[in-house]
């Protein structure tokens, strides 16, 4: 059906949906009634979105100016350019491979990544829905509640990363009197207070956070560009060469590609007619660019490590924070630059627990009536006891979260991709985009559950974790070497598209 359509009045009442919206909040009893009353009025005063969740009609949409739209770049540069992307930049200088090697991977690998949560991002402005939302149509309405609660995941870990290396940098601001822990809540809690607000706040803030961490990155390659090694030889040869390469892609590109489960939530306000190309782009490289900046800078200082015992002392027995602290002259000024640092980790946090919040409400039905600012308080508390769980393993913590998180986006986006080029032939006109919250008029998601189930059999195959290595990934070096993304994109495209034929052939929809 023609998103032109969706101005009529029978639309009014299926897109607000039995159980989301204003219908609901009057039907609620007791205290949930009485919460979703209160968020209600808090949206009336101060827009914190209490219909986050419900589709955005395009009469609903205003005009939004360029330099508004230049946020399609800066919200993923100000979430992306931060000391999780340059703690993940040591990983090629620990899996024993040259400066060059980790900074052409990592370019290669975040774009990769970053284009698939462009193409993502592009399905906000014309269906007014949330990512989530949109996987409706091709995952269908009951196992899309798995890429719902996985998204959740995600988005708690990538806060939970967030606040471990900006904990760490408050620690070494204090020098060792403000604990880790500490440094974590305060972190966690900032963040949690922008999310509570909304989309408004989190898009003004983000807007400008960005320049910041630029100017910081750039002071790191300054002063530490020096002492990087060139060394053109690696510590790894043969297969182990190659199984590190393929690690670090896997965990470079799954850092970029995770964002794709949430990209349109930041876009559904824009009008339908915004140009898609200029939305592909902007996303792609507004993640890309910056998460290079901030990995090539800590590939840069690691290979210093070479050339510099002391920091390498420094990083083994202390942690980043210190580091940055130590690699960094005058004293004075390091300080300053670790206290900016800070504010990296708040900047990833808003986006994800923003995010996390939007996807718990779509788990059921019932989840929908649960006020927005009620699971951005429970998304708070799961992210401080996973951080303060893993405060101490930030290398490992890393290295297994980052490719377990591309593994399945990547099956995410062959099945989106698909369903919308293949089977909707690349065309909005081709969704009901009134039956964003009826499942009778959504597809079974039969193909795309099939398609996801053995697509985790094949990364499971290819995979290479420190807890497990798969049997395929096995064959490829000491150490294993990761093609757990390579496997799961052929099996899950090949199981996904004869099977949603099938079912079109059978269901009809």
């Amino acid at each position: 059906m023609s998103q032109e359509k969706t101005g009529d009045h029978a639309s009014v009442s299926t897109d607000s949906g039995p159980d989301v919206g204003t219908a609901a909040v009057k039907r609620d009893a007791g205290v949930m009634g009485a919460l979703r009353r209160f968020e209600a009025k808090m949206d009336a005063k101060f827009g914190i979105e209490s219909d986050a969740i419900t589709r955005k009609l395009p009469e609903e949409k205003g005009h939004v100016p360029w330099h508004h739209q230049m946020s399609m770049f800066f919200l993923w540069a100000s979430g992306t350019m931060n000391t999780s992307c340059f703690a993940t930049g040591f990983l090629g200088w620990e899996f024993g491979l040259t400066l060059r090697q980790s900074i052409v991977i990592i370019i290669f690998a975040s774009i990769l990544g970053g284009a698939a949560t462009g193409f993502a991002a592009t399905f906000g402005a014309p269906t007014g829905l949330r990512q989530i939302s949109v996987s409706r149509y091709a995952f269908g309405w009951w196992p899309n509640k798995v890429i719902a609660a996985l998204n959740t995941i995600v988005q708690i870990g990538w806060a939970a990363v967030a606040c471990i290396t900006g904990g760490l940098a408050l620690t070494a601001v204090a020098d060792g009197h403000i604990s880790l822990i500490v440094g974590i809540v305060i972190l966690a809690v900032v963040a949690t207070l922008i999310s509570f607000v909304g989309l408004k706040a989190i898009l003004i803030y983000e807007r400008y956070a960005w320049f910041l961490f630029f100017i910081i990155f750039i002071i790191f390659f300054a002063e530490t560009g020096k002492y990087a090694d060139n060394s053109a030889t690696p510590t790894v040869h043969g297969l182990d060469l190659s199984g590190s390469v393929l690690s670090l892609i896997a965990i470079v590109y799954g850092s970029s590609a995770s964002w794709q489960t949430m990209a349109s939530d930041y876009y559904v306000h824009y009008p339908v007619d915004v140009n898609r190309w200029k939305v592909f782009l902007m996303t792609t490289f507004g993640i890309s660019i910056p998460t290079s900046i901030g990995m090539i800078a800590g590939a840069v200082v690691s290979s210093g490590l070479n050339n510099r015992p002391d920091w390498k002392a420094t990083y083994e027995n202390d942690g980043l924070g210190f580091l940055i602290q130590t690699m960094l002259y005058p004293r004075g000024f390091a300080k300053l630059i670790l206290t900016l640092l800070v504010l990296s980790g708040i900047n990833v946090n808003v986006i994800s627990i923003y995010s996390a919040a939007i996807s718990c409400q779509q788990f059921a039905r019932p989840f929908a009536r649960v006020p927005r600012f009620l699971w951005v308080i429970l998304c708070f508390g799961a992210i401080l006891g996973l951080a303060i769980g893993g405060r101490e393993q930030l290398s490992v913590y890393l290295q297994n979260f980052l490719s377990l998180l591309g593994y399945w986006t990547t099956q995410y986006f062959i099945i989106l991709f698909s369903e919308h080029v293949i089977f909707r032939r690349a065309n909005f006109a081709n969704y009901d985009l009134e039956a964003w919250n009826d499942p009778s008029r959504l597809p079974l998601g039969i193909a795309a559950g099939v398609a996801f189930a053995v697509g985790i059999i094949a990364w499971v195959m290819g995979m290479v974790e420190t807890w497990y290595v798969g049997p395929l990934g096995k064959l490829i070096g000491a150490d294993g070497g990761d093609v757990a993304n390579e496997f799961t994109f052929v099996v899950t495209g090949l199981i996904y598209i004869p099977a949603r034929f099938l079912e079109k052939k059978l269901v009809g929809r």
